[in-house]
């Protein structure tokens, strides 16, 4: 019993052009295989496909190209030999198009490798050609087309378009990998029978969906290729020889889709803007094949709040003003979209919504108000272990913070996640009930099979504009994603990665080329706040670069989003140009091309106010709905023998080819060694070394880079008016995922603070000697120990909330270790403390009497008094 993918016979095009017709001849990469397609050239306005559906072996295709060619010989075609002219060589066909004159064929002319799964390869696009089919004799000319065609190609094919030959790009590794054999009477799956399975792809993430609406009816399967529009990029963890690769893929969405400004929030059938599924993959490629190796993906997504809001750009200002379009009571649209979330994803979903939460002047926090709203109102009519969890995250807040570190809470937050929504594992081998049970793998979630893991639920982060915030949060999560890849994988003995390492180096370059390709394709520029920008680790220089990003933006937003916002209109075939019309530039606004049942015409009518949810989509919770309709969805076609179109082997390895081994794309892909090891270091080749002193990385991790303006690199993102002291509250909203954060042991608290001070003290014996009680500390050294010891208890202090109910004793006693240790330091110098006022030195002496006794809890008039002393001295 196997089951393998469909390889397409149509790898390699040639078209040839007659007067009356073009033939365009598509062959398998062997050119073992042929088929014929017959395109008529003397209808005006209309797309005539002729497909036969027979395959020919070379012979044959060359008896019939000779037999085309001889009946079209005319006396002028035999003195020019242009009876049948071989026009274009290409690797497919992209789509038709058509405006107000005839129809066009695109073809994908150049193509590049950029990926491998398994034997699968995947292509991007380096360049495309457009023809016009009709000959000169019946084109009717019309004044507009050029205007249309010009638009159409401002669509760059060659920026970012994928596809792969014998792989689903629109479909997750973990829905690929997902059994869709037939089963029998007995409902027993039928032993010893080879299957080929095509699978249906998902049309939210084609992007020539529209381009191929005239082929798909009225051709061999085999002719038709599905692009996606996004990122894909991968690099190879070479740890001593044996080749980890980690892919990333990143499906834009086609369904509202468009620039920053001119789309925002969501339209009526539940679409948001900016929408992309991210699918970290991370494979052992000692092995070819994915049925017989490791392998590993997890899947988060981005997309803007999905409510009815948007902002006004008729203003000239950098940030225009977020208004809500509509009034949603029963949360229409939200409700819409976290259905197609629960139907593609299963449950649960996990909301980390980085937007501002308080401010002075209220801009971001508006949509924090009403999304949280929203998700109250939809958990309301889900079982508690099916509810949508809402974590709210002010990362603006926290970056301009000098005492908080972004990528830190970040981690935490992350790590939750992961356990929460496990992740997809195949094994080669069954998997014992043991190997779920190592400590590693405490509280991981997800449905566990005889083979590893099915991932299920989605972690679903945005800001506002899902960008430079949503990129970084993401590059957290992910990093926590790949130590447990790499975990399961046999790699690591930890599932804890460090940075500085050759391996969350590549990660994190990784996701800035994620972050910027999706920047540029959406807000019109680069990244302007990096992932070592929040790292507080940036070099001052990338301070002018944040600077020309911003203007790069701002400039783009202003001047050309409106143009390319039309493009991709055009493109994506949300409009369709006709006679009789409108053109496009003539429509005041886009919106009724986005939302058609806006106009009482209805198409998703829900008549329940209470049931936002599919019955079907329901009842397969908690794993995804469309990963158990595959079995009826997909084409499954059983096989005797092992037929050329489901050798993966030869496909992959072209044995019939002569191949130069450096010039293989597993050779000049990314390498952890060759391009990420330090040419200096002469340690181990090890991608999980430390290649920065931890010293130094501390260090690091708590400066502020210098800059022009004299403030944290970060601290742009926060909108006018808004301060550091706008919310003292805590910096996480949402209880579902960091309980046990705040609930650690005191023991715990207490080992780690001794460690830090350590590292504190260190720093005093480099000038004072380790002897340190034979020497006594210059009275100007003694008062800047003080001053820093009380900056430090100020700094601790605990926030507005525990100021109203008393102190946390969790947050006393780690406090009073803190100050005991200051204590016993003084004495170790012999130096007494400075003269202070009576009363001041009772109250110093009374905490540090209360806290000698070590970790117990204080009595509560301790407590007040250690909350006037730390008040007093803040």
């Amino acid at each position: 019993m196997t089951e393998c993918p469909i390889i397409s016979s149509i790898q390699k095009v040639i078209l040839y052009e007659t007067k009356a017709r073009y033939y365009i001849v598509g062959s398998n990469s062997t050119e073992t295989r042929f088929r014929v397609l017959k395109i008529d050239r003397t209808e005006s306005k209309e797309l005539v496909i002729h497909d036969e559906k027979v395959e020919y072996n070379k012979q044959e295709v060359r008896n019939l190209l000779t037999m085309i060619k001889s009946g079209n010989l005319t006396k002028e075609s035999k003195k020019t030999d242009s009876s049948l002219i071989k026009t274009v060589s290409a690797f497919g066909i992209a789509g038709f198009v058509r405006f107000l004159e005839g129809y066009y064929i695109i073809l994908i002319t150049k193509r590049r490798k950029v990926a491998l799964i398994g034997p699968h390869v995947i292509y991007k696009i380096e360049d495309t050609t457009m023809m016009y089919i009709p000959n000169d004799t019946v084109r009717q000319a019309h004044h507009e087309e050029s205007k249309y065609v010009k638009m159409f190609q401002s669509v760059d094919m060659s920026d970012n378009f994928y596809f792969s030959y014998s792989y689903d790009l629109t479909h997750r590794l973990q829905y690929n990998m997902t059994s869709s054999i037939p089963t029998d009477v007995s409902g027993q799956t039928r032993a010893g029978t080879l299957y080929g399975v095509r699978t249906k792809p998902v049309e939210k993430y084609v992007w020539n969906s529209y381009l191929l609406q005239k082929l798909q009816d009225a051709v061999h399967p085999d002719w038709l290729l599905f692009l996606i529009h996004g990122f894909v990029d991968q690099k190879n963890i070479n740890v001593y020889g044996k080749s980890i690769y980690l892919t990333l893929i990143a499906r834009r969405s086609n369904k509202f889709a468009g620039t920053r400004f001119l789309k925002r929030g969501a339209n009526c059938d539940g679409h948001v803007a900016n929408e992309v599924e991210t699918e970290q993959i991370v494979i052992d490629s000692s092995v070819t094949f994915l049925e017989k190796t490791k392998v590993t993906s997890f899947v988060q997504m981005r997309g803007s709040i999905p409510i009815y809001w948007s902002q006004d750009v008729t203003k000239m200002v950098p940030k225009p003003p977020i208004m809500l379009d509509q009034s949603d009571p029963y949360a229409g649209a939200a409700g819409l979209h976290f259905n197609q979330m629960l139907t593609r994803y299963g449950s649960p979903i996990i909301l980390l919504n980085l937007v501002k939460r308080r401010e002075r002047r209220r801009h971001e926090s508006i949509l924090t108000d009403e999304f949280k709203s929203t998700v109250t109102y939809l958990n309301q009519f889900l079982p508690p272990e099916h509810r949508v969890r809402y974590i709210g995250f002010d990362m603006a807040h926290n970056s301009k913070s000098k005492t908080k570190n972004v990528l830190v809470r970040l981690s935490q937050i992350a790590k939750k996640c992961v356990k929460q929504t496990g992740f997809f594992v195949h094994m080669p081998r069954a998997v014992s009930k043991e190997f779920w049970e190592s400590p590693e793998y405490k509280g991981i979630q997800g449905q566990k099979t005889d083979r590893g893991c099915r991932q299920t639920g989605v972690v679903r982060t945005n800001c506002v504009d899902c960008l430079d915030r949503t990129n970084t949060a993401q590059f957290a999560i992910g990093r926590c994603a790949l130590g447990y890849q790499l975990f399961t994988l046999g790699v690591v003995s930890s599932p804890d990665l460090a940075f500085d390492t050759d391996c969350l180096k590549m990660l994190e370059h990784l996701y800035e080329a994620h972050g910027d390709t999706i920047a540029l394709q959406y807000g019109g520029s680069q990244l302007v706040h990096r992932i070592e920008g929040y790292r507080k680790i940036a070099p001052w220089t990338s301070h002018s670069k944040d600077i020309m990003h911003t203007l790069s933006r701002y400039y783009s937003n202003t001047f050309s989003d409106l143009e390319k916002q039309t493009a991709t209109n055009i493109f994506l075939g949300v409009f369709s140009p006709g006679e009789g019309k409108a053109n496009l530039w003539e429509l005041p606004t886009d919106f009724y091309l986005h939302n058609k049942d806006v106009r009482a015409v209805l198409e998703y009518l829900r008549y329940s106010c209470s049931q936002w949810w599919d019955v079907p989509v329901y009842r397969a919770l908690p794993l995804p709905y469309e990963e158990e309709k595959k079995k009826t969805e997909c084409t499954v076609v059983p096989m005797t023998t092992r037929e050329e179109c489901l050798d993966c082997y030869d496909e992959y390895y072209r044995s019939n080819e002569f191949t130069s081994l450096h010039e293989l794309f597993s050779f000049t892909m990314s390498h952890s060694v060759r391009d990420y090891k330090p040419k200096a270091s002469k340690g181990t080749d090890s991608p999980f070394t430390l290649r920065v002193l931890a010293e130094t990385k501390d260090a690091n991790s708590q400066e502020t880079n210098p800059n022009i303006s004299g403030k944290a690199s970060t601290s742009s993102q926060t909108s006018t008016g808004s301060s550091e002291s706008d919310s003292k509250s805590s910096d996480v909203d949402g209880t579902s995922v960091d309980e046990s954060t705040d609930n650690q042991d005191s023991q715990t608290k207490f080992k780690r603070m001794v460690q830090t001070s350590k590292k504190q003290f260190a720093v005093v014996s480099e000038d004072y000697g380790p002897d340190l009680h034979k020497y006594s500390l210059n009275h100007k050294d003694n008062w800047m120990y003080e001053r820093y010891a009380c900056i430090s208890d100020a700094c601790q202090r605990p926030s507005s909330k525990e100021d109203k109910g008393g102190v946390t004793q969790g947050r006393i006693i780690e406090n009073l270790m803190f100050s005991k240790s200051v204590f016993k330091l003084g004495s170790i110098y012999g130096v007494e403390p400075p003269p202070v006022n009576r009363q001041d030195q009772d109250v110093y002496n009374h905490f540090v009497s209360v806290g000698s006794h070590g970790p117990k809890e204080p009595s509560k008039k301790d407590l007040q008094v250690y909350t006037k002393y730390l008040h007093k001295f803040h």
